[in-house]
């Protein structure tokens, strides 16, 4: 891995989080392009890339925290006062509660995936075909979402099907940001509510496997033989990037149609499917 490579990436992943078209996927197919056009065999990813992967997340978690900070203070506090004085019939108490069981919801379904996903992040064809799946939910999920926006609030119902669909985003090519605000539309709720609740939904799932897998897995002797100046200005890109991205996509969604994203999925799925059908 080099900087080039972790630049690269640290860019994909800050748009690829936010926006619905799977930032798993993305940083996939950029990987493996990387290596087919420098002549590197396709295998497994090496410790050093695993371990990229989710100092890039924490760069765009970095983001999300500062972009929602006072969000993010409003929900604690309500959730605080909320308990003390046995008051839940806040706004701020419900969507911290919601995201509580959502996380819980989310690990139950995500972690028996894991498997699978670590599996499928050397086979990019079949993360093109899931990505095609992405895609089509989006332009169905707008299509039909128009019919039935009528909850400017999330519901329990809604948070709880949001939730597995985030679980199910476990697998790269399904794209959370996409699956979950699909899953808001479907249940009734506008662009912006289900963009918004989907990115604080994200927090502590984020949160959890940038802080599970370097405790778990890491083996500190190998660490720190890694490229750290790669990896750190990749983390700070994508911190960087993701920022922006939150910012211009939540106005982007209060005014025009996810659509596009799910005809760039599916055009996205479908090239780099028989790409490497044919380079592997």
């Amino acid at each position: 891995m080099d900087l080039i490579q972790s630049i690269l990436m640290g860019i994909v992943q800050g748009l690829s989080e936010f926006l619905p078209i799977s930032s798993s996927a993305h940083l996939v197919f950029t990987s493996n392009f990387y290596k087919v056009f420098k002549g590197i065999e396709i295998v497994q990813e090496s410790n050093q890339e695993v371990f990229l992967d989710i100092m890039l997340h924490l760069g765009t978690l970095i983001a999300v925290l500062i972009f929602f900070r006072k969000d993010i203070m409003e929900i604690i506090k309500a959730l605080y006062y909320g308990l003390k004085n046995k008051d839940y019939g806040s706004k701020e108490f419900k969507t911290g509660l919601y995201i509580i069981l959502g996380t819980i919801v989310t690990v139950l379904i995500a972690f028996p995936l894991n498997e699978v996903a670590e599996f499928l992040v050397f086979k990019p064809a079949i993360v093109g075909g899931l990505l095609i799946f992405t895609g089509c939910l989006l332009l169905f999920s707008e299509w039909w979402g128009k019919r039935i926006q009528d909850k400017k609030d999330i519901t329990l119902k809604s948070s709880l099907l949001i939730a597995i669909a985030q679980g199910l985003a476990a697998l790269p090519g399904f794209s959370r940001s996409g699956l979950t605000i699909a899953t808001g539309l479907l249940s009734g709720h506008d662009r912006t509510t289900a963009a918004r609740y989907s990115f604080l939904l994200s927090i502590p799932i984020i949160l959890g496997a940038s802080m599970v897998y370097p405790l778990v897995k890491l083996d500190l002797a190998e660490v720190v033989t890694y490229n750290w100046i790669a990896i750190i200005v990749g983390t700070i890109v994508s911190g960087i990037v993701g920022y922006l991205c939150i910012k211009y996509f939540l106005k982007f969604v209060g005014r025009f149609s996810l659509g596009i994203f799910g005809y760039y999925c599916l055009i996205m799925g479908v090239v780099t499917a028989v790409f490497f059908s044919i380079n592997m």
